[in-house]
């Protein structure tokens, strides 16, 4: 059962070091967000840049800490994953343990 007290949220951002950088986001970005919102359990997943082209802001929500977690071993295992692992992330999780 989903309920608010069970769901985890990921907010944060995506720091690009250069135009290269915002090219790759740009170019993987679209298929893995299509993925991602296909998952059972993303409640909404949303990546978009912010007023600085560089900064790329993540906010996503799932419906337990069961589906953050697919999530999280999906996306290492993806193509966006091998092409971003280099883009410095800054994100907090809340929500249970």
């Amino acid at each position: 059962m989903d309920t608010n007290s069970e769901r985890v949220r990921l907010t944060g951002c995506m720091m690009c070091r250069s135009a290269q950088d915002v090219e790759t986001v740009q170019r993987y970005l679209p298929e893995h967000i299509r993925l991602t919102k296909a998952e059972a359990g993303c409640v909404f997943f949303e990546v978009s840049q912010s007023d600085n082209p560089l900064v790329w802001n993540v906010d996503e929500c799932f419906v337990d800490r069961q589906a953050f977690e697919f999530h999280q071993q999906r996306t290492r295992a993806s193509t966006w994953w091998s092409a971003t692992v280099e883009i410095p992330r800054q994100f907090e999780v809340s929500g249970p343990s």
